[in-house]
């Protein structure tokens, strides 16, 4: 969401709050008046938008859109316990828990017998409990993407992929992407794109940040609800060191999450064939808003990973450091491997310069800086597919549509930033070089290059 605001720009606009919030746009915080307060001020049925979604241009029922490579799709979540350190935001709750999915190209018809979970019904977006928080007042959808609480449907939409289906047959040294949701937003909220990447050869594992994630359903059923609502009113200094724990939060999560992907053990137990097929010798990351940050960051502090997509994230905070500066030291250091920025052009996207422009100035590996003509914030997310749906039933105002996804037109905005995040990494963890990263294409022409990509 984009909350207009003089200050800190992007670090703060994103609402993380349900009475009175705090805004975390690309990466940061502002108050934000409490959605019950905006949905009093909104036109009672909103004037609905003709932007098509990325499946039916006339449907009223949101929809993801189906992946488009070669293999089917299997699913599989899994919840992991880190017992090395507490969890940051309450460490009186013990060990940190984290939850991932996993997305990987699987056989077309289900074998039976093969895995309990195994069914040829696909998995839902979210599960229910989390669909329901999602919704309301104090969950993303509200504080994130300004849905009126409890006015979409968010537990009906489900994904293309079977629940722990068997791995496509022969797969064989699959490269691994993690994927990190901007600052409130739930690991599921790029399904779409993560699917696309799966059925073109890819395991992906989304990730979810416990207590910064809107809400994270635990191995024990609890619903952990997000922190960072209780932030409003905050001061400047205590925005800035939750800012800056979320951050580490999240690249410490990623490295765990890298960890448990290397033990054999562990991935014994996940779907027939997909253990062995996993190749932890090419792993890259990618992430929007402040999972882009997070991506960024983790490829500076891990050499696990070869390749990186900041899409839409800022990376400095709201106040200098010990080293009398904002930047991050990603920003300020750069990385040497390669890295691919991707942003959008409405008025928060000036938000990026500084950061972006260190970042570029002192990378020393493959980069380039790319700029979708119409996009928001939210336009790379599920939020594209999704809302215009929901707006059309009247769960969210035309021009909150507008400040959420832009006006680029749903299914260019899906088709581009699929192609362009999977030749990034078809090329630099599969070696095969499609041309596109080269320079300006015909077939999209709302990417534009901010000056030649380096070498």
């Amino acid at each position: 969401m984009r909350v207009e605001q003089r200050g800190d720009g992007r670090l703060r606009r994103r609402a993380v709050a349900a009475a009175g919030a705090l805004a975390l746009t690309g990466v940061l915080s502002a108050l934000v008046p409490a959605p019950e307060a905006r949905a009093a001020h909104a036109p009672a049925a909103s004037a609905v938008t003709d932007a098509p979604t990325a499946t039916d241009a006339g449907s009223t029922r949101p929809a993801l859109p189906a992946p488009t490579g070669p293999y089917a799709v299997g699913t599989v979540t899994r919840h992991l316990v880190d017992h090395a350190r507490k969890d940051p935001w309450k460490p009186e709750r013990g060990d940190r828990q984290v939850v991932i999915s996993l997305f990987y190209p699987a056989d077309r018809e289900p074998e039976r017998g093969t895995d309990r979970e195994s069914g040829a019904r696909s998995a839902p977006h979210m599960d229910a409990a989390s669909a329901a928080h999602f919704g309301s007042a104090r969950g993303a959808g509200s504080f994130n993407y300004h849905v009126r609480p409890d006015a979409a449907g968010w537990a009906a939409t489900r994904t293309h992929a079977r629940v722990a289906a068997p791995a496509a047959h022969g797969s064989r040294a699959l490269p691994v992407v993690l994927y990190s949701a901007g600052l409130g937003d739930p690991r599921t909220w790029n399904t779409g794109l993560v699917e696309e990447l799966a059925s073109r050869g890819y395991v992906v594992v989304t990730v979810d940040h416990t207590h910064d994630s809107s809400e994270v359903r635990l191995a024990d059923g609890e619903l952990a609800e997000s922190v960072l609502p209780s932030l409003a009113g905050a001061s400047g200094p205590e925005v800035d060191a939750a800012l800056r724990k979320a951050m580490k939060a999240r690249v410490d999560d990623t490295r765990f999450v890298l960890d448990t992907l290397g033990s054999a053990q562990w991935r014994r137990g996940l779907p027939h064939g997909l253990g062995d097929a996993v190749d932890l010798r090419r792993v890259g990351m990618a992430g929007q808003s402040a999972g882009g940050f997070t991506a960024a960051q983790a490829l500076h502090d891990d050499r696990r990973l070869k390749a990186g997509i900041n899409m839409d994230g800022q990376m400095d905070f709201p106040l200098p450091d010990s080293t009398s500066s904002r930047l991050s030291s990603v920003a300020r250091e750069g990385v040497d491997r390669p890295f691919l920025l991707m942003g959008s052009d409405g008025p928060g996207a000036a938000d990026n310069r500084a950061s972006w422009a260190s970042f570029r100035q002192h990378a020393r590996g493959w980069q380039a800086e790319l700029t979708m003509a119409g996009a928001e914030h939210g336009t790379y997310t599920d939020a594209v597919s999704l809302l215009p749906a929901f707006a059309r039933r009247g769960a969210l105002s035309e021009e909150d549509l507008r400040q959420d996804v832009g006006t680029i037109r749903p299914e260019r905005a899906v088709a581009a930033t699929r192609a362009y995040v999977v030749a990034f990494f078809d090329r630099f963890l599969k070696q095969q070089d499609g041309r596109l990263l080269d320079g300006p294409s015909p077939r999209f022409p709302e990417m534009g290059f901010q000056e030649k990509p380096s070498s």
